[in-house]
């Protein structure tokens, strides 16, 4: 199959929401990108170890005077979203006006998730229903639509194989896009094996590849399936991301995707390739399509093992945000290998006043 850098625009249909070989083209050579998880480990071990020295010792600061410490080295932002634009289904406050500010500075704004739950279209109608809907569809990314992208990148289509799913719509919608069949997910909510005398569970044969996304439907009947998938057919083994804990409700966290895609690595005795951050997927691409300078991009996150590492692997700043996840606390604590550049209490901080 033969990809085009096609660009993303957001004028284009839902029905055909920023074709995924667009984002997948610059991808072709990216080694990083479609390696084992085995290799991808190495890379981060790899940086990690590099890194550990000024992890183990960097005092992290609060900002203090955002336009000299960020805004001034910066051309570029990429927010996650839960815990830092909204908490479950509540925008953060003063989010809307800082974004606007950003914009009339001349910043440039990506919004990348690693929540499966909805496709690329569906957190355009989340962020429009927010009211942020001056929000173009080709600023958003989703691990759905990494998962996506992935898939159409190694030209999986060509195996004639599907998909089962783990996970919720997102994940399905995007494959939708590039046409690559898939069963499981949301159709399987109910189901349960016969694990009566004898009992057994027939799996398709065609399955080639098991996707694992948050799924808060997820039951014995899709372990088993993706377990008998992987070990008795070499299917394919995908996470779109490994994150501990979500936020299902402004509330409280819960349990995330990294509990779901646990259990399948406890059956198979197998590591996920992971498409999500820290991956360098998203930033690979920005940098291709934007020429982008990796050293004015800023990660703005809530968490410390996927946002903060997707960007001081990558090259990037990083600021971690007090809304979501992560507490002061923890991230000041002796035990914290993973530093910012700077953390702050949201990202209305970004043009709050020094304090005297």
């Amino acid at each position: 199959m033969k990809f085009t850098r096609s660009t993303l625009v957001a004028s284009l249909a839902f029905t055909r929401l920023t074709s995924v070989a667009a984002f997948a083209a610059p991808f072709r050579s990216s080694s990083a990108f479609v390696s084992s998880s085995s290799s991808q480990q190495h890379v981060l071990t790899r940086n990690n170890n590099r890194n550990q020295q000024h992890r183990l010792f960097a005092s992290v600061s609060k900002l203090q005077d955002p336009q000299s410490e960020l805004l001034d080295k910066t051309d570029v932002f990429i927010f996650d979203c839960d815990g830092v634009i909204w908490r479950g289904d509540s925008l953060i406050p003063g989010i809307p006006e800082t974004l606007a500010r950003l914009r009339q500075a001349g910043k440039k704004l990506f919004f990348v998730t690693n929540n499966s739950t909805k496709s690329r279209a569906g957190y355009k109608k989340k962020f429009d229903s927010l009211g942020l809907d001056s929000i173009p569809a080709e600023e958003i990314f989703s691990s759905s639509f990494a998962a996506a992208a992935y898939l159409e990148q190694t030209n999986f289509k060509a195996t004639g194989k599907k998909v089962y799913i783990i996970g919720e719509s997102g994940i399905g919608d995007e494959l939708d896009l590039i046409n690559v069949p898939y069963i499981g997910g949301p159709a399987d909510k109910d189901l349960q094996p016969n694990m009566g005398a004898g009992g057994t569970l027939t799996v398709d044969p065609d399955v080639g590849a098991i996707i694992v996304g948050f799924d808060r439907y997820i039951n014995y009947y899709k372990i088993q399936y993706a377990q008998l998938c992987i070990n008795e057919h070499d299917a394919q083994f995908i996470a779109t991301n490994l994150d501990a804990v979500t936020h299902l409700t402004d509330a409280q966290e819960w349990a995330g995707n990294g509990s779901m895609v646990g259990a399948i690595k406890g059956c198979t005795g197998k590591e996920p390739i992971v498409v999500g951050k820290p991956s360098p997927l998203m930033i690979e691409y920005l940098e291709t399509k934007y020429g982008m300078d990796r050293s004015r991009i800023c990660m703005v996150g809530d968490r410390l093992d996927t946002d903060v590492l997707f960007g001081t692997d990558n090259g990037l700043q990083s600021v971690l945000v007090l809304s979501g996840v992560t507490s002061e606390a923890k991230l000041l604590s002796a035990e914290n290998e993973i530093t910012p550049d700077y953390y702050c209490d949201d990202i209305n901080a970004f043009f709050a006043k020094v304090a005297v």
